[in-house]
């Protein structure tokens, strides 16, 4: 899927074109049911399908204190939405100057640089523009004077209740990662670039990928075998969620540390993206650095023995 940052960029050769907008983190079971009506509506009609997003939470800008814990890194975020298939996918840079763009505005900029929208769909309580003046109605209006077609679809629900990114954040952090599981249509990971440590896990004889999930909602704390997916090659990996409580003197600083088995390399800089497998055990804190290192060699045992089963 290509990925563009202007409007004006979709080489449309005069056909028009079919919006789904969104932040879609987690790209879960109601995203999906919105980027496939665009799909459906564009390939009816040979039109093109165009999937919009932003590169940060809206509140990132417009309420600082009120961002959300993301369920997915942008990378992650994109690369799941480029598996739908759509044409192609606009991310809008959320800064300042777009935050104090209005509802219309922003539609009637969309509708002159692509040229003839033929449809637009969007979630039913879906807010946009200056201080969320914009809604489904507004589109509605919208879309008769420039004459496309809007859907405004309803949560899907799981359980008597709507799929939402606020409720798969919860199941996460509650450790409930099945429940989550449902609800994205695809197994939860956890995606992050693999970033320096202190090299304490090396020196412990068990070297780990420290990961940068900065602004990501995570598991609780514990040890996980996950299955871990870096250069396009899959491993099997054990995985400590934690605050290092035997090792670290200072502060306590969440840290995510994936241990891979039969790997040998270096994965600075690259994007590691974790599968859950199984929870081996709580966080704990050992009498003894010998005692740490003893337990880490069960956890790896453990973990195979997940992988075995």
């Amino acid at each position: 899927m290509r990925i563009i940052h202007a409007a004006n960029e979709l080489p449309a050769g005069g056909r028009k074109v079919s919006l789904a907008i969104g932040f879609f983190d987690g790209v879960h079971l109601g995203h999906q049911q919105i980027v496939r009506q665009t799909i459906m509506d564009a390939r009816q009609h040979e039109a093109l399908a165009l999937v919009i997003t932003f590169d940060r939470h809206p509140n990132t800008v417009v309420a600082p204190s009120r961002v959300p814990p993301l369920i997915y890194s942008l990378p992650q975020k994109l690369r799941t939405l480029g598996s739908l298939g759509a044409d192609a996918l606009l991310l809008i840079h959320f800064d300042q100057a777009f935050s104090r763009q209005s509802g219309e505005g922003f539609i009637r900029g969309l509708a002159r640089d692509l040229g003839q929208i033929l449809s637009l769909c969007v979630g039913a309580n879906f807010v946009f523009g200056y201080k969320r003046g914009g809604n489904v109605e507004l589109l509605k209006r919208l879309g008769n004077d420039l004459r496309f077609a809007v859907h405004g679809l309803a949560a899907v629900s799981l359980d008597g209740r709507a799929v939402s990114s606020t409720r798969i954040r919860a199941a996460i952090a509650a450790g409930e990662l099945d429940a989550a599981s449902q609800m994205l249509g695809r197994a939860y990971g956890l995606a992050g670039k693999v970033v320096p440590g202190g090299r304490l896990g090396r020196e412990l004889g068990f070297p780990t990928a420290n990961m940068d999930v900065g602004g990501l909602v995570l598991p609780p704390r514990g040890v996980y075998a996950v299955q871990a997916l870096a250069g396009g090659r899959r491993y099997r990996a054990a995985l400590n969620i934690g605050c290092r409580p035997t090792l670290e003197q200072g502060p306590p600083q969440v840290r995510v540390e994936a241990h891979l088995l039969d790997f040998q390399g270096d994965l600075y800089g690259q994007e590691l993206e974790l599968a859950f497998v199984d929870k081996l055990r709580e966080e704990r804190k050992f009498a003894s650095v010998a005692d740490l290192r003893e337990q880490i060699a069960k956890d790896i045992r453990a973990a195979q023995s997940r992988f075995a089963a």
